[in-house]
């Protein structure tokens, strides 16, 4: 008789390694997979692959080993054209962020359901450009079924889980000024971060499930009790808590793999604005993976 294991098909999950978590620990089977360039460019790092409880997992390090590439200067693209193609259907995204609020404190994670998007728009955050236009809807920018998951490991394994917020996206790679944390502060805002709306749009248009689990590091610079962050009050915090996140992790990823299915699987069904006939072959070939069961 077969194995229930063997009998479903696990989802492949993708996990996007924010700063402090540099490699994924616990695969077996691991292999590196270097990728030297897409149509978008070169991703971040090589690619971590293995196998976790059954499930393939694949690793991204979204700074790069040794933590050598600024937030504006990410390729967004790239990493999540490049997870798509693996087979990805799910993303993980590991992130330190500052507390906007007074009862989310540091060494908390929060799992958020929103983002503000707050950045330059120096960062590419569309595949939709060059001759075809794409609107996928962003109201609820995260999936239901990851962020579930998530909270419920946190809370299983004991750590402090803030299960919804918001999460603005700053530009950086400076921290805020005083005016603007208390700026956000007064708009609502949870969490502040410097890379994950992006990818969240990108992974919506490849229609990968996306979620993020932030580790609090910090106040930002608004609380009078608590010194302004600092890199070195990041990195003391990091490498406290940044173990209790791979644990979560190897706890969730069995648990996703067997997700039956994403609401993000169709968020471009109706989303393709552009005449199929004025769309260049080249492009069609640039992004077929992305568009291929939509636009031959």
């Amino acid at each position: 008789m077969r194995s229930l294991q063997q009998e479903i098909q696990m989802a492949k999950v993708g996990i996007i390694g924010g700063s402090g978590l540099y490699k994924m620990d616990g695969l077996q089977h691991v292999e590196d997979v270097t990728i030297v360039d897409t149509p978008f460019g070169a991703p971040s790092d090589h690619f971590m692959t293995g196998e976790l409880d059954g499930v393939e997992v694949i690793f991204l390090s979204r700074h790069g080993r040794g933590h050598h590439i600024s937030p504006s200067e990410i390729n967004y693209r790239a990493n999540i054209f490049e997870l798509k193609r693996l087979g990805v259907d799910a993303i993980i995204s590991v992130s330190a962020c500052g507390s906007m609020k007074e009862e989310i404190k540091p060494m908390d994670f929060v799992v958020p359901d929103q983002f503000i998007d707050r950045t330059n728009k120096a960062r590419e955050s569309s595949f939709f450009t060059g001759g075809i236009v794409a609107h996928v809807s962003m109201a609820d920018p995260v999936s239901p079924e990851l962020t579930n998951v998530l909270v419920g490991c946190c809370k299983e394994f004991g750590a402090t889980a803030h299960p919804k917020g918001t999460y603005l996206n700053m530009e950086g790679p400076q921290f805020s000024t005083r005016a603007e944390s208390n700026l956000y502060r007064s708009w609502g805002v949870d969490i502040i971060g410097m890379t994950n709306m992006v990818e969240a749009k990108l992974a919506r248009e490849a229609e990968i499930a996306y979620a993020s689990l932030c580790a609090v590091t910090d106040y930002d610079c608004w609380h009078s009790g608590h010194d302004a962050v600092t890199v070195d009050m990041v990195i003391a915090y990091l490498n406290k808590n940044i173990e209790t996140a791979k644990k979560i992790i190897r706890l969730a990823v069995p648990r996703i793999g067997r997700i039956p299915g994403f609401a993000a699987q169709d968020a471009l069904k109706h989303a393709i604005m552009t005449d199929p006939a004025k769309i260049s072959e080249q492009k069609k070939k640039e992004l077929q993976i992305i568009i291929g069961k939509y636009i031959k």
